[in-house]
């Protein structure tokens, strides 16, 4: 469970770092360039671990870079709201995972277009994360009991 929560810290690493580098700083130019460099950082650092680069690694390296240069190209927080739509739609893979995350990405492409920055932000780190590790949560408590059940049936 450990390796997965950082799995997944890592993977909202540059989300995180814009959200913290906007509240303080108020500059989405600061915040999308610290978000773009982080994102370059976390390939760099596989590539000097010579680890495999997995393809939604570089596709969101991809996003992060095209919709990050976009947020500080027009300084409309917009290009980066978007980006965990793509990320949900693009990662919607298995049963309830893809409704989870269908679910997040509309939501997030309402959120985004509808409402305000502060909106959205919360809804990202709030709403989208906490909904997320309620089913990480939920699904490892039901792998942990499916194991469980097996293993005292086979000690049978």
């Amino acid at each position: 469970m450990k390796q997965a929560l950082r799995q997944l810290l890592i993977d909202f690493l540059s989300a995180i770092l814009f959200l913290v580098v906007y509240a303080v700083s108020g500059s989405l130019f600061a915040a999308a360039g610290i978000a773009v460099a982080a994102g370059l950082a976390q390939l760099v650092r596989l590539k000097v671990a010579r680890r495999r680069i997995e393809p939604m690694q570089w596709m969101s390296l991809g996003l992060v870079v095209v919709l990050g240069g976009a947020t500080m190209l027009t300084q409309s927080p917009r290009f980066m709201m978007i980006k965990p739509t793509i990320v949900h739609f693009a990662v919607a893979a298995g049963y309830a995972w893809a409704g989870l995350l269908a679910a997040l990405g509309l939501a997030n492409l309402f959120v985004a277009l509808r409402l305000d920055f502060a909106t959205w932000a919360w809804f990202v780190s709030v709403g989208a994360g906490g909904a997320k590790l309620a089913a990480f949560a939920l699904q490892y408590g039901v792998f942990r009991a499916i194991v469980r059940q097996r293993i005292a049936r086979a000690a049978m």
